[in-house]
């Protein structure tokens, strides 16, 4: 239908004309409400952000010379993350003379996702940033 007709029609009913699919072959275009149609537009967008799963990336920072017991608290607040479906990242920081053994530290980030490999995937292995070695870890899938 033309769309002079197609206007002439909207505004006997009061209402609006909306196109519904602009790349269409021909526009397709409704007679409604215009404001009924933006808020139920709204409500729909609001659902599929709901639906939606953010996955964040949580940081969990170490020094070369951590100690076994602080190492342990560190693993198990990553297990935590990653059990609640956060990525983490796993920073080596180094400070001073620690550059210069940059390379003999990276057994501390092998261990750890030695010891996390049950719930946990690499998805970019240790790497020099910087000052520091990172790696992150994703959760496993079921």
């Amino acid at each position: 239908m033309s769309s002079e007709e197609a206007l002439r029609l909207a505004d006997e009913a009061g209402l609006d004309l909306v196109k519904i699919a602009a790349n269409a072959a021909p526009p397709v275009v409704k007679i409604i409400d215009f404001s009924k149609y933006r808020y139920e537009q709204r409500r729909k967008e609001k659902e599929q952000k709901k639906k939606q799963n953010v996955i964040e990336v949580k940081e969990v920072r170490l020094t070369p010379n951590i100690d076994t017991n602080d190492l342990n608290t560190k693993v198990s607040a990553a297990k935590k993350f990653l059990e609640k479906g956060n990525k983490v990242k796993i920073s080596l920081r180094f400070r001073g003379r620690e550059l210069s053994r940059m390379g003999q530290s990276k057994y501390i980030l092998d261990d750890i996702a030695q010891t996390l490999s049950e719930v946990a995937q690499i998805d970019k292995p240790s790497k020099t940033e910087g000052r520091s070695l990172v790696m992150i870890l994703s959760p496993k899938k079921k």
